[in-house]
């Protein structure tokens, strides 16, 4: 899981900073006015996590499918074109790297 997370992050981060970064204000806002009994942010905390997870949820549902394109699949020729290699051999009269 710690392998796996910052990475989550830096993703989510790069891929739409400010929702990431409001609903990391309002979480941490949460986490405060729940922790010291101010209910008044608390509940500023948990409307605007809310507010930015409806307005990422709009962003999906606004985004438009890609059509799919069909898969070309290529196969190679049962015989090379070019001509096979020689085949490599070691001089025993002098060792390689002496």
């Amino acid at each position: 899981m710690n392998a796996v997370f910052p990475r989550f992050l830096k993703s989510s981060y790069r891929r739409e900073p400010l929702i990431s970064v409001l609903i990391t204000m309002g979480v941490i806002d949460a986490l405060i006015g729940g922790l010291d009994d101010s209910w008044s942010l608390f509940a500023f905390g948990l409307g605007t996590t809310g507010m930015a997870l409806a307005y990422k949820w709009w962003r999906i549902q606004q985004r438009q499918p890609l059509p799919e394109e069909p898969v070309v699949q290529h196969y190679l020729p049962s015989r090379s074109s070019s001509a096979a290699l020689p085949m490599l051999s070691v001089s025993k009269k002098k060792p390689p790297y002496q």
